[in-house]
C-alpha cells in the first residue's frame, strides 16, 4: 500500500482539452474514497519518503529506499493516533532505542520483520503500554531481556528466525511462549553451531527466582512498629528490591538472601498501603506483597454546610480504621434516622469513607445546629455545621421603612396618607355606583323607567324603541 503524492506520477496532469473533465472527476473520487474509508492519508510532506502512511497505520517495506530508525512524524500528535507500524525488508535498521517509540503512545500492533534487527532496548516500549502484537520475526537477534516486556500485557510475540542463543538469558522465552515455542518452531543456537528447539532448552544453573514475604499480614496500631523479613532464591542468584511508598519511618538489613524490613512510628497515613519484596535475575522476576492495617482512631476531615440536590445533603468525610460508628445531633438532640433522614456513604477510599447526611424536604423543624460523632474503640472525633433550611411560619418580620418618632403619639408619613385618601376615594365612587345600580333595577317595572332600563340593558337604541 502506497500513498499518492504530488510528482508521483499515479495521476496524468489534466489537459486543456477533450479529457480534462475525466481528470477531475477521477481526483474527486479518489478524495472521496479516502474521506469516506475513515482512514485518509497522511499528507507526502508528514509521511517519509520511503514509507506510506495513513492515519492510524505506518508501512515501510521498499528495500531500495531503505530506513535506519523509525519513521517519524510532522506532529506528536499525528505520531499519537498511530496504532500499528509495519516495517519489513529493511537491511540497515538495526536498533530499537529508548526514544524511538515515545511519541506512539496508542501503539497496538508492531511488525519488524526480515531485517538486520540486532538490539532492543530495555526501555524501548516505556511508554506504549497498549502493545499487545508484536512480530520480530526473521531478524537478528541473538538475546532478548524479559526486563523489556515486564509492563506490557503483550498477547502474541513472534521470534523465530533470529539467531537465539541457547543462554540463560533467553531462557524466559521458552517459560513465556509455553507451547507456543513449539507451533513457531522456534530453535536457539548452542555453543557447537547446533540449533536446539527452545522447548527443549535445559540450562543447570538457571531458574526463576523464588520470593517469600511474611509475615503475611501486619496489623498494627498506630504509632507501633513492625517487622517484615524477605526471602529470596534462585539461580543466578536473584537481586532483591523492596518496593514501597510510606510516611513511616523504615530501615533495612540484608544478610545473604534474607532481608530484614523494620516499620517505627507507624502512620495512619500508610494504612491499606502495599509493600512489596521482588526477586529478579535474568531468567525472571517473583513479587510477594501484603498490605499494611494499621489501626487508628475516629477523625473527621471535613464537615461542609449542607447543599440542595435530588435531597438535601451534609457532606462529610471520616478516616478510622476499624471502620468508625457515625451518630447525628441535632441542637444536642440525637437524630433519630429513617426513611427521610439517612446517613449515606458514597466513596470509600484506601483510609476514608465520604458521604452525607441525607435529608429528604426538609422543613424549619430540621434547621438547627448538626454535631457529627465518629467513635470507634480507639477515640471518638467529633464537628459541628448549622444548617438552615426554611423559614418557620410567623418568624419573618415586616420590613421597617421609617423610625418612630421618640415623643407623641406615631405620625402617620406623607405617603401613606395620600395612599389612605386615594383607597377612600374608590371606595366612595363604587358604592355610589351600586346603589345607583340598585335603584335601576327597583323601578325597571314603571313604563317611564322599564323601557329605558331594558333599552339600557339591552343596548337598543332608545329611538328604536320609542316608536
Amino acid at each position: 500500500m502506497s500513498a499518492w503524492r504530488p510528482g508521483s506520477g499515479a495521476l496524468s496532469s489534466p489537459g486543456r482539452g477533450h479529457g480534462s473533465w475525466r481528470y477531475w472527476w477521477w481526483w474527486v473520487v479518489a478524495i472521496g474514497v479516502a474521506v469516506g474509508s475513515g482512514d485518509p492519508w497522511v499528507s507526502a510532506e508528514a509521511c517519509p519518503s520511503s514509507c506510506s502512511c495513513s492515519s492510524t497505520r505506518i508501512s515501510c517495506v521498499d528495500p531500495e529506499r531503505g530506513i535506519n530508525a523509525f519513521p517519524v512524524l510532522q506532529s506528536e500528535t499525528e505520531m499519537e493516533n498511530i496504532t500499528d507500524i509495519y516495517i519489513a525488508n529493511q537491511s540497515s535498521f538495526s536498533s530499537i532505542n529508548d526514544k524511538d517509540l515515545h511519541y506512539y503512545k496508542n501503539l497496538r500492533n508492531l511488525t519488524v520483520t526480515n531485517s538486520r534487527l540486532t538490539y532492543v532496548s530495555k526501555l524501548a516500549f516505556q511508554n506504549n503500554i497498549k502493545l499487545q502484537y508484536l512480530n520480530l520475526k526473521d531478524n537478528n537477534l541473538s538475546s532478548l531481556s524479559w526486563r523489556i516486556f515486564r509492563h506490557l500485557n503483550i498477547s502474541y510475540m513472534i521470534l523465530s528466525g533470529n539467531p537465539l542463543h541457547c543462554s540463560c538469558d533467553n531462557m524466559w522465552i521458552k517459560l513465556w511462549l509455553g507451547e507456543e515455542a513449539d507451533t513457531q518452531e522456534l530453535r536457539c543456537i548452542e555453543d557447537g553451531g547446533g540449533r536446539k528447539l527452545m522447548s527443549r532448552l535445559t540450562l543447570p544453573n538457571c531458574e526463576v527466582p523464588m520470593v517469600m514475604l511474611s509475615p503475611s499480614r501486619v496489623t498494627a496500631k498506630e504509632g507501633e512498629s513492625a517487622q517484615l523479613t524477605c526471602v529470596t532464591s534462585g539461580k543466578p542468584s536473584p537481586e532483591l528490591i523492596w518496593n514501597m511508598a510510606l510516611v513511616s519511618y523504615s530501615e533495612i538489613e540484608a544478610s545473604g538472601q534474607t532481608t530484614v524490613l523494620r516499620l517505627s512510628n507507624l502512620s495512619s497515613l500508610d494504612h491499606n498501603s502495599k509493600i512489596s519484596c521482588i526477586a529478579e535475575n535474568i531468567v525472571g522476576g517473583k513479587e510477594s506483597s501484603l498490605l499494611l492495617d494499621i489501626h487508628f482512631a475516629p477523625k473527621i476531615t471535613k464537615l461542609s454546610d449542607a447543599i440542595a440536590d435530588h435531597h438535601w445533603c451534609i457532606p462529610f468525610s471520616v478516616s478510622g480504621n476499624p471502620e468508625p460508628q457515625l451518630q447525628w445531633f441535632l441542637d444536642d438532640k440525637p437524630v433519630t434516622e429513617g426513611r427521610y433522614i439517612l446517613t449515606m456513604i458514597h466513596d470509600i477510599t484506601e483510609r476514608e469513607y465520604h458521604g452525607c447526611l441525607q435529608l429528604d424536604n426538609p422543613t424549619h423543624l430540621n434547621n438547627g445546629r448538626y454535631t457529627l460523632l465518629a467513635t470507634n474503640k480507639y477515640g471518638t472525633d467529633k464537628k459541628e455545621v448549622t444548617a438552615h433550611f426554611m423559614i418557620g411560619p410567623g418568624t419573618e418580620k415586616e420590613p421597617s421603612y421609617y423610625e418612630l418618632p421618640t415623643e407623641g403619639a406615631p405620625v402617620d408619613p406623607p405617603e401613606d396618607r395620600v395612599a389612605v385618601y386615594v383607597v377612600v376615594g374608590i371606595a366612595a365612587v363604587a358604592f355610589t355606583g351600586f346603589l345607583l345600580m340598585l335603584v335601576i333595577l327597583k323601578f325597571g317595572g314603571n313604563s317611564k323607567f322599564g323601557i329605558k332600563g331594558c333599552v339600557l340593558f339591552q343596548n337598543i337604541p332608545v329611538e328604536v324603541v320609542s316608536r
